[in-house]
């Protein structure tokens, strides 16, 4: 460990590695910066370990059972399949590992210091790890978030997402409680399995935030799969009986029986103890840190990034705003990410991609707008006997003829719409798409087919 004439150990001293602080330290240390890295629980964070990945993988097994039973159809039979619970979650564990040390070593192959233990702010150029003292220039707070479960009786008997990809044993009957992305992939992944699977959430419809006509087809389409949807209540209380069953208490009377409980009701920035308080960074109400534009804390010299600022919270976002800070510090460049036109994916069954504005949120905003849908049953669901429908809809700007927003509910959205957003990111307008000619047949093409507006 070297020390520069400034005196300090390290030019910028990172707290997380997770996407967006692995990200910041390489491409700092790629620089000729002396960077160090501090992360007291995994490699990789919340993505790698107990988010993204794994969550696909999961996603990915759960639509096995579906498709050997539309195989059928097609002439093949799959009789007898069994699922063995310990061999996914198993496999899936090494591949982790697997990650974990990939890691590592672009940590350290790109000139990071890797330091195992959690670091603790200590004054606007100092950090304590395991009891040690180091001193830096810069400290990059990128810690992430955390499930947040709230209190009721019983409470600690339910499980977050933190724990819900390693359970001893596959649950027969779960009850997920929540109404974004997490609770609604996980229940369309516990039901793919063949789990009783029951999703309460206190709102009048799931995902809020997406566009309504998306909620209301995807809730249609989850329910087709086996997912029980509870909505407008709320789970007052918990009992373990002896047996290990557990019995939720709903606030309209009902009493559902379970043998696992995931909550997913939502992540908060994970700033407890790492003493920003006591140097003076500026807390949102949630314990979000607030930065400027140069994600610069109220301290000059503590800068933060990712889902712990809680602008947008996804994984490419991280990257992006570890990148810009990092080209801002040290190349020059500018620090401002365009949070404009960010594709996302839920990997609900099926899937859900989204790029732009809901048709609610371009109606606020441009003075008219077209809007073209198309709703139709999949050409491989013609022999599989799959009742699943696909939903596609384009929003346009009347004036400009611009696409201001794209969504899809249906097989492989999240493939088809990543490249949609290259279109709307080049300023695609609905001229440009129905010039462009469809790979037939595919369900994709129907976006450059869409010709009779469905409503203004």
């Amino acid at each position: 460990m070297s020390t520069s004439d400034s005196g300090f150990d390290y030019d910028l001293f990172v707290i997380g590695a997770g996407s967006g602080g692995v990200r910041a330290g390489r491409m700092a240390a790629g620089l000729g910066v002396r960077v160090a890295v501090a992360e007291d629980l995994y490699l990789g964070g919340t993505c790698v370990n107990v988010g993204c990945v794994p969550k696909k993988l999961y996603v990915y097994a759960s639509h096995y059972a579906e498709g050997f039973e539309e195989a059928k159809g097609f002439g093949l039979n799959a009789d007898g399949v069994s699922f063995d619970w310990p061999t996914l979650r198993d496999h899936k564990k090494d591949e982790i590992g697997r990650l974990n040390g990939i890691y590592g070593n672009l940590l350290r192959n790109a000139g990071c210091d890797l330091i195992d233990g959690r670091a603790v702010i200590t004054g606007p150029h100092s950090v304590e790890v395991a009891g040690k003292a180091y001193s830096a220039e810069r400290i990059l707070v990128a810690t992430g978030g955390w499930p947040f479960v709230p209190e009721f009786p019983g409470s600690d008997q339910v499980i977050s997402s933190n724990e819900v990809f390693d359970l001893e044993q596959f649950p027969q009957r779960v009850i997920v409680v929540g109404g974004g992305y997490i609770a609604v992939e996980f229940a369309g992944i516990f039901a793919g399995l063949g789990a009783k699977t029951e999703l309460i959430y206190r709102g009048d419809m799931i995902l809020r935030g997406f566009d309504e006509e998306v909620r209301r087809f995807t809730a249609q389409e989850i329910a087709k799969k086996g997912v029980g949807l509870n909505l407008g209540v709320n789970i007052t209380r918990v009992e373990k009986r002896a047996d290990g069953t557990l019995c939720a208490t709903l606030d309209d009377g009902r009493v559902l029986e379970a043998d696992q409980i995931l909550y997913a009701t939502g992540r908060t920035p994970k700033t407890a103890g790492l003493g920003l308080e006591a140097v003076g960074v500026e807390l949102a109400d949630n314990g979000a840190i607030r930065v400027n534009d140069n994600f610069q804390s109220s301290v000059p010299s503590i800068y933060a990034i990712g889902d712990v600022i809680d602008r947008v919270q996804l994984t490419p976002v991280a990257l992006a705003e570890g990148m810009a800070l990092v080209r801002h510090l040290y190349s020059g460049g500018d620090a401002r990410v365009d949070y404009e036109l960010i594709p996302t994916a839920v990997f609900c069954q099926p899937n859900i991609g989204t790029v732009g504005l809901s048709e609610e949120q371009a109606r606020a905003r441009y003075a008219q707008i077209k809007v073209y849908c198309s709703e139709f049953r999949a050409l491989k669901h013609t022999l599989s006997g799959s009742q699943e429908r696909t939903l596609m809809k384009m929003i346009v700007d009347g004036d400009s003829d611009r696409v201001v927003g794209v969504h899809m509910v249906g097989a492989e959205a999240g493939e088809i719409i990543q490249g949609i957003a290259v279109a709307l990111k080049a300023g695609a307008t609905k001229a440009v798409f129905d010039a462009t000619i469809g790979i037939h047949p595919t369900a994709a093409e129907e976006f450059v087919t869409m010709r009779q507006v469905t409503r203004n």
